[in-house]
C-alpha cells in the first residue's frame, strides 16, 4: 500500500484532511518532536494540537505494521505455492490485524495436530465429501480409505471430523461472525477458586461476579486479572454457546441428511475445542489491552496535573521531613533550591524536645531569610504542621505547606540523588526533595520515576513498555509547556526539553559550568555536538533570563525574532519598549507580518508572548489548613471537613482529610448530578470539602461524599 493511501486512511479515522496528516507525518519521519511542532509548526499542521499529532503518529506506526505483516503473510503463502487473485484482493484489503491472521490461519505453519494426523492418513477426500452434504451413505463412503493407518469406518469418520473442525475454525467468516458476536455480547465470569475463599479476601467482590465485557471498566478488569494471577479467581469470556454454535452452523450446514449430521458434529466440536479457546483468549487480550490503555491514560492525565502543580517560585525554604522516634529531618534551601543547612529537631515523643526544637527551626529560619515551609505529608505531618504553625512568630508572614512525599524515598537512594548530594545520607536527600517540590514540583518531580509518584491505577499490572512511552511523553509535554530556564536547569530536566535527550543534557551543564551561565540563545549553539537541527527543536523551549535580548527569556522563537524586530522598527521603539508598552502593541496590525513560514497562527502566539514574557501556565500556589482531626478515631460519620485530592481513577477520587488514610469519593458521589469520569470534577491536588459518609475501622476504609456540600469559589464542581 502506498503511502498516500495510509494518509487518507488517517485522515478519515481522525477527521482531520490530507494535508495536515502528510505534514505532520512529514515533520515526525524528519525528527521533530510533538511539543516543537504543536508550538512551532501551526501553520504546517493546520494548529493541530499534541493530542492529535500524537494520534497521527500512532496510526501511523499501527498502519506500518499491519502493511509489515501484510508483506510476511503474502511471502509465506507464496513461498508455499498457494497464493490465488482471489486470496491476494483479500489480504490486500483487510484493515485490521485480526482480519489478516484469519486469513492467514489455514496457511499459518502448524504443529501436529489431530487434523494433520487425518490428513496424513489420507483421510481429506473424506472430509470434503461430508463437507459437500450429498446424498449417500458417509460409512460406506469412509469404507474406501480403509488401510493399516485406518481400521475402521468410525476411525475413517472421526478423522474426517477431525479436519472439517480444524476448515471451520480457520475459516474467515465464521471468524468475523464470531468476533462480531464477542463484542456485542460476550460476558466475563468470575468465580472464586474452591478453597481459597479466606487467603483471597480482598477479591471477594468477584467470588461470583458476571457483567457483559464491553461493560466492564477498566479498574474491574485489571482488579480480576489480578486475583487471577494471584491464584485466587478464575475467569471465563463467552457469549451464548447456542448463538456461536449457530453463526457456525449457518456457514456449514446445507442440507439435513447423514452427512450434515457429521458436519454438525465437527462444528460442535471445532467450537468447544478450538474456537471458543481461541476467541476467549483473543478477546482476553484485546479487553486487556483496553483496560491497559484506560489505565494509562488516568495514569498520565494525573501525573500531567501533578507535573504542573502550582509552583511557589523563587523563595527560600524550610523543609521538612517528619518522624516520630528518629526526628525531623530540616533542611534549609535558597531561592534557587540549592542546599544551604540541614540539622534534625527532636520535638515529638519519646524525645519531646520542645524548647529546643523551637529554638533551633527560629534561629534557622532568620539566619537563611525562610519565606515558606515545606513539610512532608507522612509519618507524623499533622503532628509536625501544627508545631510549626503553634511556634512560628504571628508577623512572620511565613506561610506553611503540605506537600506529597510520594517517591521521595525512591529519589533519596537514586543515583540522581547520589550525584547531586555524594555526602548527604538519604533523610537529608528526601528533606531536599520535599522542600523542592513546593518551589518547583515540575523541576523535581521529572527526577523520580513517574510509576513511583502514587498517581496511577493498577500501574503495575498494565504493559510496562506502553505505560513508560505515555508518561515519558506527559513528562516531556510539561516540561516543554513551562519551558525550562538553562542557567539553572538540572540535567534531568534538561534531558526532557525537546530535542536535547539525556547526553545533550549533560554537555550543557558541563559548558555552563567550564564556560559560565549562558548570555544568549545563541551561545548554545556552542555546546558541544549542539547541532543546528538540534537547536531548532529545543531553542524556543529554553530560557535565559536577563540576557541582553529579551526575547531569550520568552517563548518566541528565534527564527521569528526578525517578526519583532521589524515590528519594534515600524512603532519606532525597541523590542523591550513593545514588551513594556502596551498601547504600542495594540497597535501593531499583524495582517502586515505574515510570511510564508509565520502565518496568523504563529503571530498571535508572538502577541500573547510579549504581553507576558516566559510565562508560567501553571496556576498560584494556595495556602491550606486541615481540620482538627489527627487520626481515623477522630472521624465521625456526618462531618465536613476540608481535603486534597491526592489520586483521580475512573471509579473515584481520593481525598486527605489529614488522617494516615485518604477517604474515597466515588464516582456517584462527587456532585449533584451524574458524573461519568471523576476527572471533569475535581483535579489532582484540588482543595475540596467532603462530608463523610462512613467509616470502616477494621479496613481503614472512610468514604466521603461531596454530593450537596458547598465548595469553595474554584472548585470544579
Amino acid at each position: 500500500m502506498d503511502p498516500s493511501a495510509h494518509i487518507k486512511t488517517i485522515a478519515q479515522k481522525l477527521q482531520l484532511h490530507d494535508w495536515q496528516v502528510e505534514n505532520t507525518i512529514r515533520l515526525l519521519d524528519d525528527g521533530a518532536t510533538i511539543p516543537f511542532i504543536s508550538r512551532y509548526r501551526k501553520e504546517v499542521t493546520g494548529s493541530l494540537n499534541e493530542v492529535q499529532i500524537a494520534e497521527i503518529r500512532d496510526e501511523y506506526e499501527r498502519l506500518k505494521e499491519l502493511e509489515k505483516r501484510r508483506e510476511a503473510i503474502i511471502k509465506s503463502i507464496e513461498e508455499q505455492e498457494k497464493m490465488t487473485p482471489e486470496l491476494l484482493a483479500k489480504i490486500n484489503s483487510a484493515l485490521t490485524m485480526s482480519q489478516l491472521e484469519d486469513l492467514y490461519l489455514p496457511y499459518r505453519p502448524k504443529r501436529k495436530t489431530r487434523a494433520s494426523v487425518a490428513r496424513e492418513k489420507g483421510l481429506e477426500p473424506l472430509a470434503l465429501w461430508l463437507l459437500a452434504q450429498k446424498p449417500g451413505d458417509p460409512s460406506a463412503e469412509a469404507e474406501k480409505f480403509l488401510g493399516d493407518a485406518v481400521e475402521d469406518t468410525a476411525a475413517a469418520l472421526a478423522g474426517a471430523r477431525d479436519i472439517i473442525a480444524e476448515i471451520v475454525s480457520e475459516n474467515e467468516q465464521v471468524r468475523g461472525s464470531l468476533r462480531r458476536l464477542y463484542e456485542r455480547d460476550a460476558v466475563i465470569t468470575s468465580k472464586v477458586v474452591k478453597g481459597k475463599e479466606q487467603e483471597g479476601i480482598k477479591f471477594s467482590d468477584y467470588f461470583d461476579w458476571s457483567e457483559p465485557l464491553r461493560r466492564c471498566p477498566s479498574h474491574r478488569l485489571l482488579a480480576m486479572r489480578r486475583g487471577e494471577e494471584e491464584g485466587f479467581l478464575r475467569l471465563t469470556v463467552m457469549p451464548s454457546e447456542d448463538e456461536a454454535l449457530s453463526l457456525a452452523e449457518i456457514q456449514f450446514i446445507k442440507a439435513n441428511n447423514e452427512a450434515a449430521r457429521h458436519v454438525k458434529e465437527a462444528v460442535t466440536d471445532s467450537w468447544s475445542r478450538l474456537l471458543a479457546p481461541s476467541m476467549e483468549t483473543e478477546f482476553r487480550k484485546t479487553s486487556k489491552e483496553k483496560a491497559d490503555e484506560e489505565a494509562i491514560r488516568v495514569f498520565a492525565e494525573n501525573l500531567r496535573q501533578l507535573l504542573l502543580a502550582p509552583p511557589l517560585g523563587e523563595k527560600s525554604v524550610l523543609g521538612i521531613d517528619p518522624g516520630q522516634r528518629t526526628g525531623c529531618k530540616i533542611v534549609c534551601l535558597d531561592r534557587q533550591g540549592a542546599l544551604l543547612h540541614h540539622d534534625v529537631i527532636y520535638p515529638h515523643p519519646p524525645q519531646n524536645e520542645t524548647a529546643r526544637s523551637v529554638s533551633k527551626m527560629l534561629s534557622l529560619i532568620d539566619k537563611f531569610s525562610i519565606e515558606a515551609v515545606a513539610i512532608g505529608n507522612g509519618t507524623a505531618s499533622r503532628d509536625t504542621e501544627q508545631f510549626v504553625r503553634s511556634y512560628l512568630p504571628a508577623d512572620s508572614g511565613i506561610k506553611v505547606y503540605v506537600v506529597s512525599e510520594a517517591g521521595a524515598s525512591v529519589y533519596s537512594a537514586s543515583k540522581t540523588a547520589r550525584d547531586e548530594f555524594p555526602d548527604k545520607d538519604v533523610t537529608v536527600r528526601g528533606a531536599v526533595s520535599i522542600g523542592r517540590r513546593l518551589i518547583d514540583p515540575l523541576a523535581e518531580l521529572v527526577k523520580i520515576d513517574p510509576k513511583s509518584i502514587g498517581v496511577g491505577q493498577y500501574q503495575h499490572d498494565v504493559d510496562q513498555t506502553r505505560l513508560q512511552a505515555s508518561l515519558d511523553e506527559v513528562v516531556m509535554s510539561c516540561v516543554n509547556a513551562v519551558g525550562v530556564e538553562v542557567n539553572t536547569a538540572s540535567p534531568h530536566l534538561l534531558t526532557y526539553v525537546s530535542g536535547i535527550g539525556p547526553k545533550m543534557a549533560q554537555n550543557i551543564v558541563d559548558h555552563r559550568n567550564e564556560k559560565g551561565p549562558f548570555r544568549s540563545r545563541e551561545e548554545i549553539l556552542k555546546v558541544k555536538r549542539m547541532g543546528e537541527k538540534a537547536f531548532e527543536q529545543a531553542a524556543g523551549f529554553l530560557r535565559i533570563r536577563g540576557a541582553a535580548n529579551p526575547l531569550d527569556a520568552s517563548a518566541v522563537h528565534p527564527d521569528s525574532y526578525h517578526i519583532v524586530e521589524r515590528m519594534a522598527r515600524d512603532a519606532g521603539c525597541t523590542v523591550t519598549d513593545l514588551i513594556k508598552d502596551e498601547n504600542k502593541r495594540k497597535a501593531i496590525r499583524i495582517e502586515k507580518y505574515v510570511t510564508p513560514e509565520a502565518g496568523l497562527p504563529t503571530l498571535k502566539d508572538i502577541m500573547q508572548e510579549l504581553a507576558r514574557p516566559g510565562r508560567d501556565p501553571r496556576q498560584a500556589i494556595q495556602e491550606f489548613s486541615f481540620a482538627d482531626i489527627h487520626s481515623i478515631d477522630d472521624v465521625k460519620e456526618g462531618m465536613e471537613v476540608p481535603g486534597i485530592v491526592t489520586n483521580i481513577t475512573k471509579f473515584g477520587a481520593f481525598v486527605d482529610i489529614g488522617v494516615k488514610q485518604d477517604g474515597l469519593v466515588h464516582v456517584s458521589q462527587m456532585a449533584d448530578r451524574y458524573v461519568d469520569d471523576p476527572a471533569k470534577v475535581v483535579k489532582l491536588h484540588q482543595h475540596v470539602t467532603v462530608r463523610v459518609l462512613s467509616v470502616d475501622r477494621t479496613r481503614n476504609r472512610i468514604q466521603l461524599s461531596m454530593k450537596g456540600v458547598k465548595q469553595a469559589i474554584g472548585s470544579r464542581q
